[in-house]
């Protein structure tokens, strides 16, 4: 994992502990494709589809159909594979 993903796989781990305010606060400063991915999961997960959109949109992939679940593992393995 890069020093520029860790913040990230810190904002899905404070998401799966409960903290949805902490975890929108370590990722909306972060410019990044894979932050914006996360920026839209919390937007949806809140309920706020319009603002999960646009950050769906920034990331330059189509909204989340799937599960919560299943959207949060995918970007916690995606955030803590090795290369």
């Amino acid at each position: 994992m890069s020093n520029s993903e860790r913040p990230l796989v810190r904002a899905l781990e404070l998401d799966r502990d409960g903290d949805w305010d902490g975890a929108h606060r370590v990722v909306q400063p972060i410019e990044s494709n894979a932050a914006y991915r996360i920026h839209a999961y919390l937007h949806r997960k809140e309920g706020d589809l319009g603002n999960a959109g646009y950050w769906y949109s920034r990331a330059g992939i189509a909204a989340g159909q799937g599960s919560l679940e299943d959207e949060w593992q995918a970007l916690y393995d995606e955030m803590t594979a090795t290369s």
